[in-house]
């Protein structure tokens, strides 16, 4: 990792003078991901259309309903940990969520040192943290007692530990925090992390989700809720968001990280800048553990708030990363709240859906959803939504279908969902 000793630095005793509310940058970002590890893997596969999505490898899935899923195909925890003996002590999403984070901060050319690391931060959410890991020890006490037991199966599974360890990898001592929110966990971290910043408690965060759930109970879990697709003998066309014959979403894996810093910190080192974070909206639906309500309220809100606080009108916004899971509720419900929220600009609006590609990364979705928004805004080129073959009727927007898009991109704006009616709206805008 590079170093930054010659580049300007903050006192760890406080921000940079300046404005109450800093504005707030995307330095450096990274991603593991079912298209690969590392942000060219990702971007460069997702761009092409490619699918990651295939027959589940990392257990015997033959006699469940479900055995496909989005698996991270070239990751290897050694090339981003000391040793094995560390590795065995992290679950595989701290692993991803410390990969992940290496990436964003030698992409942005930081270096954490002890000059800098109290006003350094971490924001990583987690919808389910170390699954795998508990199933492993009910095992292990179920076959040979409670005496054998693993002492780290505690650190190894609770979700604020991607969060932890992260911070321990990178020795990032500033404010330090986990949304646990199911599919939004991801969003809302990046969220509270521009938060973090504006109000001057820090100057950087690394900010994201990590997920790993390919597990025997988390694949069974969802097939029993009659959430995931079937297609198990065409893995590549399972994912379709806004299609008539999609049957439900594929299980992904992965974690993706931004490093976001204050402005004035960003300029002070001669950062790269890929994007600003100008707004973003939070908000619940109240209304099912599981369904959106068919109105869509509650991201509609999430997403006026995204815009009021960025004091853009809707039609500024030249590109939407959907949430566009490829369930039957919520490709249709999420249309529907797009054109309430955008009126007639909604017909003129391209949206896509990368978890066409990656499936569904759970918490980890909004980290590398948002990523593939500002790469969309830095490049000028908007991902497809691949599998789009037979249009729902009640999906009729312009979803990017099947290849990219080449077009300038002022404003992006990318929106998560969640299980208990979580709902989380970033808005992006160009650097000039």
């Amino acid at each position: 990792m590079p170093s930054d000793a010659s580049r300007p630095h903050v006192s760890p005793e406080g921000p940079l003078a300046g404005a109450s509310a800093f504005r707030v940058v995307v330095t450096g970002m990274g991603a593991v991901t079912p298209l690969g590890t590392g942000l060219a893997s990702y971007w460069n596969n997702l761009v092409a259309g490619r699918s990651g999505i295939g027959p589940i490898t990392a257990f015997d899935a033959r006699t469940l309903d479900c055995r496909i899923a989005g698996q991270v195909p070239d990751f290897d925890p050694l090339d981003w940990l000391d040793d094995r003996k560390e590795a065995r002590r992290l679950a595989r999403f701290s692993q991803f969520a410390i990969a992940a984070s290496k990436q964003a901060l030698s992409d942005a050319g930081l270096a954490v040192t002890s000059s800098n690391a109290g006003r350094v931060g971490v924001s990583i959410g987690s919808g389910m943290g170390g699954l795998g890991a508990l199933e492993e020890q009910f095992d292990v006490l179920r076959d040979r007692g409670p005496g054998r037991v693993s002492p780290f199966t505690v650190p190894l599974m609770i979700p604020n530990m991607a969060a932890g360890n992260v911070a321990i990898a990178v020795g990032a001592q500033g404010p330090n925090t986990c949304p646990v929110t199911a599919c939004a966990s991801g969003s809302h971290a990046i969220g509270e992390a521009f938060e973090i910043i504006r109000r001057g408690d820090a100057d950087a965060l690394l900010a994201g989700g990590s997920e790993a759930v390919i597990t025997p109970m988390g694949i069974t879990a969802f097939a029993a809720a009659r959430a995931l697709s079937t297609r198990n003998d065409e893995p590549a066309r399972a994912s379709r968001p806004f299609d008539r014959q999609r049957d439900g979403f594929v299980m992904g894996e992965g974690a993706g990280v931004v490093l976001l810093e204050a402005l004035p910190h960003a300029l002070a080192r001669g950062a790269r800048i890929y994007a600003e974070v100008v707004g973003w909206g939070m908000t619940c639906d109240a209304h099912h553990m599981t369904a959106p309500p068919p109105d869509g309220a509650g991201i509609v809100r999430a997403m006026r708030l995204a815009l009021g606080r960025a004091g853009l009108a809707p039609e500024a916004v030249g590109y939407l990363n959907a949430h566009g899971t490829s369930t039957p509720l919520n490709d249709a419900i999420e249309t529907q709240a797009v054109k309430e929220v955008f009126g007639p600009h909604a017909s003129r609006l391209p949206v896509s859906s990368g978890k066409s590609m990656t499936g569904h990364l759970l918490g980890a979705a909004g980290g590398i959803e948002a990523i593939a928004t500002v790469l969309a805004i830095y490049h000028s080129l908007m991902p497809p939504t691949i599998n789009l073959e037979d249009p729902d009727p009640a999906c009729d927007l312009d979803y990017v279908p099947n290849a990219a898009r080449p077009g300038t991109v002022e404003v992006a704006m990318s929106n998560s969902m969640g299980f208990g009616g979580h709902n989380a709206s970033l808005l992006f805008r160009h650097w000039p």
